[in-house]
């Protein structure tokens, strides 16, 4: 973990079936981080040093999953996380952004907690648990800025519908609505509930960032609960 980010990072329990509103948050990363156990061993030459870039991009250039980028401590401020306390389970989803004020999205995503989180001016204001990417196509992790939206997409690489699509790289990882069941997997895509994708392809912009973990926590001991 890099050092602007060490600070706050904290160990927490996963959301998932055990509830609460602070487990779906992230911290964003360089290219390190806790590994799945199927995940492939680093490859052996270098990745590119990420770009740092803007909490919100107008031009998203596109780019592989080897291609993360990194974001500015200031735009991982939470003020406030959703009061989620019962247990999440597949299928299941929050979304409250009533009285939250205007203000950049930033999506969070975590692959050992299988959740997502949506916050708009440091407000969490969306919840789900997610699917993600089998052995073999395991989803990546960093941060990528979306490149691309379209709400009746249908993949060319598997003639799959891809509700309310938002692309995150240009080797097939995306965020879209999907049938959320325990055993279900991508082919390194996030799935959430098709009708939260709907509410988070209405609010997300291009160039808005997606934070990829597998267990790294953002501290959310100053945020607001409710």
């Amino acid at each position: 973990m890099a050092g602007i980010f060490s600070s706050l990072v904290r160990s927490i329990g996963p959301k998932l079936a055990i509830g609460g509103g602070a487990m779906a948050l992230l911290v964003a990363f360089t290219g390190l981080s806790e590994r799945a156990p199927y995940e492939p061993a680093p490859p052996a030459k270098p990745l590119p040093k990420p770009q740092t870039v803007a909490a919100t991009s107008t031009a998203p250039v596109e780019r592989s999953r080897d291609q993360p980028v990194q974001i500015a401590p200031s735009a991982l401020v939470v003020k406030r996380v959703l009061p989620i306390t019962a247990p999440f389970r597949h299928g299941d989803y929050m979304w409250d952004d009533t009285d939250v004020p205007d203000g950049r999205i930033i999506v969070t995503i975590d692959l050992k907690a299988q959740t997502l989180s949506v916050f708009r001016d440091g407000y969490e204001i969306g919840a789900a648990v997610i699917i993600y990417g089998a052995d073999d196509k395991p989803s990546p992790q960093g941060a990528f800025p979306i490149s691309q939206k379209d709400a009746d997409h249908v993949s060319n690489l598997y003639n799959a519908p891809m509700p309310y699509m938002l692309r995150l790289t240009n080797d097939g990882v995306a965020i879209h609505g999907s049938d959320v069941k325990w055993g279900n997997a991508t082919h390194g895509c996030i799935g959430v509930p098709t009708a939260f994708a709907e509410k988070l392809f209405k609010v997300a912009k291009l160039g808005d960032i997606v934070v990829i973990t597998n267990g790294k926590m953002l501290d959310t001991s100053r945020a607001a609960r409710g």
